[in-house]
């Protein structure tokens, strides 16, 4: 979902933020209060950092790769000199995805360009700056940094960024939709890639079986995990009707 405009501490500002507005809201298929949401949301990562990408494969049978190399070719027109920010960008692939592109760019002109992968778990950052470091790959320029902060309360300037982008990770922030308006440039680009609803009720019926029946199972048998992967699959189901959320990333000024 492409859209036009027309290190802090994370847990100080999430608890602050909340706090000011301590309404009701979901974690998966639980009512819990917006102050206790990004304490459980933290933990859901905190334990699964280290097995996220063996479990992003075993879960989607490796079509997770597939849906994010097309969601860099939509990026791609954007490569000269640009600031992108990877949102819950944690284990790198969006980031690793958008430095590999770069390297493929021979203009002799091209200005070099600096990618931010933020994410509120340091766990998760950790697990993609050992990614980073032993994959080497030359950068000629380009640089990536990495940030340990909250989604709804950037420590970013207005107008920073040429891009932002978040693959799977905005449907565990609650109020999140106006926050890349403020740190994108004018004209800058919003990238979403999420899960969403299945409109026809057969494949529905298949993909809630295999979400609920095989993805926590497949948790614990890989990763030991089975509430982390039960909270992922409902939090798909609570996620916005994509017309709704279509409709709030445009109020929120895209």
């Amino acid at each position: 979902l492409p859209l036009a405009r027309f290190s802090s501490n994370a847990r100080e500002n999430v608890t602050q933020s909340a706090t000011q507005h301590d309404s009701d809201t979901h974690f998966g298929f639980q009512t819990v209060k917006e102050s206790d949401k990004w304490k459980k949301v933290h933990k859901v990562f905190e334990e699964v950092a280290a097995s996220y990408d063996l479990m992003n494969d075993a879960m989607s049978m490796g079509i997770h790769r597939v849906w994010k190399d097309i969601f860099m070719e939509r990026l791609s027109p954007v490569g000269n000199g640009i600031r992108l920010l990877d949102m819950a960008g944690g284990t790198g692939d969006i980031a690793f995805r958008y430095m590999k592109y770069l390297q493929k760019q021979t203009a002799p002109d091209r200005k070099p360009s600096h990618v931010t992968v933020c994410d509120i778990n340091q766990n998760m950052l950790d697990v993609g700056q050992q990614r980073w470091e032993k994959l080497n790959l030359p950068t000629a320029g380009d640089t990536i940094e990495w940030v340990c902060a909250d989604a709804e309360k950037l420590p970013f300037e207005d107008s920073s960024f040429s891009v932002y982008t978040i693959a799977f990770g905005i449907r565990n922030c609650t109020h999140i939709d106006k926050a890349p308006h403020r740190v994108l440039k004018p004209g800058g680009r919003f990238m979403c890639l999420e899960f969403s609803h299945v409109n026809n009720e057969y494949l529905k019926w298949v993909y809630d079986q295999y979400s609920f029946q095989v993805i926590p199972p497949m948790g614990q048998i890989l990763a030991n995990q089975w509430q982390p992967y039960q909270y992922l699959v409902e939090s798909i189901r609570k996620f916005p009707q994509q017309n709704e959320f279509k409709a709030m990333i445009q109020n929120a000024g895209f």
